[in-house]
Order: C-alpha cells, then structure tokens, then sequence
C-alpha cells in the first residue's frame, strides 16, 4: 500500500528545491518515507466514501489508516534497502540513513518487519482480512514488481507499477463493506491513469540524476517531447475517468461532477503548456505539484459529496432556486 511516487527520493544533487525534504528526520524515521503516507490515506478514505456504509465506524476507520500507514512505511523501508547501492551512488542520497551508515541494515530490516506484521495484525483484528490482504499486496506490488523487477528495466515501469498506488482504494473500500463493487475498481482505475502524468512530471526535472544510474525512464529513453506527449494522453485519459465518479457515488455525484471541473481543467491546462515547452522545468514542476494537490482534491470531493447536505439537496432544485434568484438580482 504504497504511492509510486515514492521514487521520487531518487534524487541528485540538483533536483529541484520543490521537492527537496525541508526537514532532517530521525533515521528510522527517514527510511519509512512518511511524507508519501497522506496521499495514500487520502485515496484510501476516497475509496471509503464509496461506499454505501459511508460513514465508517471510527474505530474501524481509525484501524484502517493505522494499519495502511504502517504497511506504506514497510514498502518504504524494504524499497530504501533494495536501492541502498543506488542512494549511494549520488551526492545527496548518499547522505540517506542507509548509504550513511547512520541505520545498519539490520535495524531497517527488523523495523521492515515489525511494520508489516504490525499492519497484517491492526488490519486483521480491527478491520477484515480483505483489507489486510490488499494492503500486503500493496506493499508486495510496489517493491517487488515495480521497485525490483520493473524500474531498471522499461520505460513503461511507472505505467505497470503504478498498481501499487492505486490499491488504498480498494482496501478502503473493503474496509467498509468487506468486499470490492465496481466503485472502488474505478477510483483504483483513476489512480492508475493519473499515475504516469504524476510522475512522468517529475521524470522530466530528474531525468538527468536517472540517466547517470541507468534508470531507463521515459524521458532519458525517448527524450522530453515524447515524455509531454504521453502526459498529455495521460492527463486526457485523467480527466476523462473522472468524470465517472458522478454515476460511481451512491449520493451527491452532481456534486463531485460540478466541482471536479475546475481542477480537470486545471490539469489539462497545465499539461498542454508543458507539452509546448518539455524543457522548462518550471512548467514540469507545476504540473508535478498540481497533480499531487488534483488527486487530494478528488478524494476531498469525493467525501464532500457524502455529506448530508448534498445528498439532502437535489440538483434539481439547486437550478430552480438559481433561476428564482436570477430575476430577482435582475430587477
């Protein structure tokens, strides 16, 4: 139950002070990435609002972020220990925990451990074992398929291993009803898509540091055009799935769908500048920080729409009291 935007810690000295860590961590807590674990709390939630059993049981709710974040931290820890020789080949991540010498092997391992059994534990008393079973195929998926067998060998990587963020959904949503609708299969679809956009962005400010270890990422393989290019289909692709989340809710889709279009077309916006100049990084990171606030904004709206006052209020009825209104300002 981890993001692929995890690999953005493979940074080089000059990676781009916007996504730069501002704060010096305690070692053991550096290795859990812990950063990453909000947006994968939120999609989880997202998954959640899904649901008809919407809202959850606190306790349950409680479990299921509790149990999701310490298996992100596993996949975090085991995914520094696997690229511990490629941390230590750069400048910056060099000075890491691992590559530092400032945690022993040993000790990452262990805390690896303790998380992952401490996840299976909290999911399985405190929530069901579907949700547990998915987050341990999270966290299997992210370090095995993407980290270990997909990262140092394609270009289409991020697009394949991009399944490991798209899972918190559908541990949420297990997490509420116990078993999977086709609901929590398109939120999980959505993450997939937007994935690729996501990183790809940050794949242009780094595709130098990735060049120099011979990670063969899209931009250092087929160049910066083809990169924004595929963005942009990406970014279509995004938008368009979205949209879906109308008919995916169980209440208050016209809310979602009224207020997902300003950042659907904020999106869209930012990608077609990107695709006419692939080479400004300042366009790639704006692009890189929206993508991050869109899906945080998507899963906002998603449990926005679940409130009583949006089910309670018919669309309908919105537009004849806005038409009511309209002479009235008028006159």
């Amino acid at each position: 139950m981890v993001s692929v935007s995890a690999v953005a810690s493979i940074a080089a000295p000059s990676a781009p002070a916007a996504i730069r860590p501002s704060v010096k961590l305690p070692a053991w807590l550096e290795v859990a990435k812990p950063r990453l674990i909000p947006l994968l709390l939120a999609t989880t939630v997202g998954g959640m609002a899904l649901t008809a059993a919407w809202p959850l049981d606190p306790v349950r709710l409680l479990c299921t972020l509790v149990g999701g974040s310490m298996a992100s931290a596993a996949a975090g820890v085991l995914n520094c220990l696997w690229e511990q020789e490629l941390d230590g080949r750069m400048q910056r991540t060099s000075r890491r925990a691992l590559p530092s010498g400032r945690l022993a092997q040993r000790q990452a391992f262990g805390l690896a451990v303790a998380l992952t059994v401490g996840s299976v534990l909290v999911l399985v008393l405190g929530v069901n074992a579907l949700a547990a079973s998915l987050a341990l195929l999270g966290l299997c998926s992210y370090v095995l398929l993407y980290t270990a067998l997909l990262k140092p060998r394609t270009t289409q990587n991020i697009v394949i291993g991009g399944m490991a963020g798209a899972i918190p959904p559908l541990v949420g949503a297990a997490a509420a009803t116990g078993h999977l609708g086709w609901s929590s299969w398109w939120l999980f679809s959505l993450v997939m898509v937007w994935t690729p956009a996501h990183f790809w962005a940050l794949a242009l400010l780094l595709h130098e540091d990735y060049r120099s270890v011979g990670i063969p990422m899209l931009p250092v393989v087929k160049g910066l055009t083809v990169t924004a290019r595929a963005i942009g289909r990406y970014s279509w692709a995004t938008v368009a799935l979205s949209l879906a989340g109308v008919v995916a809710l169980p209440s208050g889709g016209w809310l979602y769908g009224l207020l997902v279009l300003p950042f659907n077309a904020r999106l869209l916006q930012l990608s077609t500048s990107l695709s006419e100049d692939p080479g400004d990084p300042r366009r790639a990171r704006s692009l890189f920080r929206w993508s991050i606030f869109y899906l945080f904004g998507i899963c906002l709206l998603l449990v926005l729409a679940r409130t009583p006052l949006a089910s309670a209020v018919h669309p309908a009825a919105l537009l004849a009291a806005a038409l009511h209104l309209a002479p009235a300002a008028a006159a």
